[in-house]
């Protein structure tokens, strides 16, 4: 390691997570939203954004160029500014006539940029902190995280519910919103350069492995017991990676089609306040968890606390509820079992990241996250209009049993993530 100065990690893991956290929920999430209000299909939302995943399945082919050549400070800061960009060309393309298609291959170029920011920033927390540390502060990592992708689906959507109201036209509100978030992208990319430590790993470390991508992708898929980790890391969210691409939709639906007829802003509230608490707690309190017994001890409760709560949706489109409190209920249980119950998966990438290249490894492993969330969500909006809600929810309830039954299979030291005395 570098000789630099350590900075506090409290200071820049917030800062440097929220900035991953944000552009990745716009592009996957809050673009749902706004098409969704600019009048495009469910099923055209569902296959269209779900292929948005794409980078950040193929990312593993370019991670190694930012393993071994820069610095991942270096890297992460030129995609940050990059994004700020995109999201800029967003904003000023949303009235052209194919917009749909001109702000798709935006939010493509984008999710290059997101992608490449995340190989650099997660290679940033791996590098920067001590094993121990790394487990310590998952939970401030993950939150930090989900925090950027509840700015995103609920502060950003409730300026974009504002604006909508204000000057009665969708299209001029999502062009302006978009254009608040390339600002924000902008400040945030100024915070972590002077936030985020200089610290890199040794040149003379990294030419002594002799690295080349075929040693890379070898090293990876010879691990042991690969071919189960791979499974999990698929199948963990199959149930949610079908609910956040439709779970939008419902909310916004009217009442008439099957959805609880909620405003844009209404939704962005439900998100990004009472969710962002529940948030907070889940993800705090599952990083410490494990920090103190370890993996083994909660897989299984966090895998069903990520799952369960999934299936209070089919009661809510069923009984369709017009009071705003049980929808409100649904997002607290919900938000905060998913804090709780991802912190097991991403204790689980590290593990499966762990040995020579750990950022093109742990690259490798949020590729195969994608994908896992990618072929599902393209395929949900079709599934959704085949079954309606009701249908639609006991499905993803029904998907939830492969993720159980894999959480319970996979193989790793059930101490792994314990914080050493």
């Amino acid at each position: 390691m570098s000789k630099t100065p350590q900075r506090n990690p409290w200071l820049w893991i917030p800062s440097l997570y929220l900035t991953e956290g944000i552009p990745y929920i716009v592009i996957i999430v809050v673009s749902v939203i706004m098409y969704k209000k600019l009048g495009v299909s469910n099923s055209d939302i569902g296959l269209y954004t779900s292929l948005l995943y794409l980078p950040w399945v193929i990312k593993p082919i370019w991670s190694p160029v930012v393993d071994l050549f820069g610095t991942k400070r270096k890297w992460f800061l030129t995609m940050q500014f990059i994004l700020s960009l995109v999201f800029l060309a967003v904003g000023l393309t949303t009235a052209g006539n194919n917009f749909f298609f001109i702000t798709l291959a935006f939010f493509w170029m984008g999710a290059f940029a997101s992608a490449t920011n995340d190989i650099a920033s997660d290679g940033m927390y791996l590098i920067a902190l001590k094993p121990e540390q790394q487990s310590f502060f998952v939970g401030l990592r993950g939150t930090f995280y989900r925090i950027g992708m509840i700015t995103g689906q609920g502060l950003i959507v409730m300026v974009a519910g504002y604006l909508e109201t204000t000057l009665g036209d969708n299209t001029k509100a999502w062009s302006y919103t978009m254009t608040i978030v390339a600002l924000l992208m902008l400040l945030l990319t100024l915070i972590n350069s002077l936030a985020t430590p200089k610290i890199e790993e040794g040149t003379a470390g990294v030419k002594s492995r002799e690295a080349n991508f075929g040693k890379i992708f070898t090293t990876f898929f010879t691990k042991k017991n690969i071919g189960i980790s791979l499974a999990f890391v698929l199948l963990y969210r199959l149930g949610e990676s079908q609910l956040v691409k439709m779970a939008s939709p419902f909310l916004l639906e009217g009442r008439q089609t099957g959805g609880l007829g909620l405003s844009t802003s209404e939704v962005g509230f439900l998100y990004g306040t009472i969710g962002v608490i529940a948030l907070l707690l889940g993800g705090i309190l599952g990083g410490i968890a494990i920090s103190r017994h370890g993996l083994g001890k909660w897989m299984i409760p966090m895998a069903l606390s990520l799952n369960l709560p999934n299936l209070l949706y089919i009661g809510l489109a069923h009984f369709q509820p017009e009071n705003i409190f049980f929808a409100g209920t649904v997002v607290v249980i919900e938000q905060f079992g998913y804090g709780f119950g991802f912190a097991a998966y991403m204790i689980f990438l590290i593990y499966l990241a762990e040995g020579l290249f750990k950022t093109s490894h742990y690259a490798l492993a949020t590729g195969f996250m994608a994908m896992g969330m990618m072929f599902p969500g393209m395929i949900s909006g079709y599934i959704q209009e085949w079954l309606g809600y009701t249908g639609f929810f006991i499905w993803v309830g029904i998907a939830m049993i492969p993720a159980l039954a894999i959480a319970a299979s996979v193989k790793y030291p059930k101490e792994f993530g314990k914080k050493m005395e």
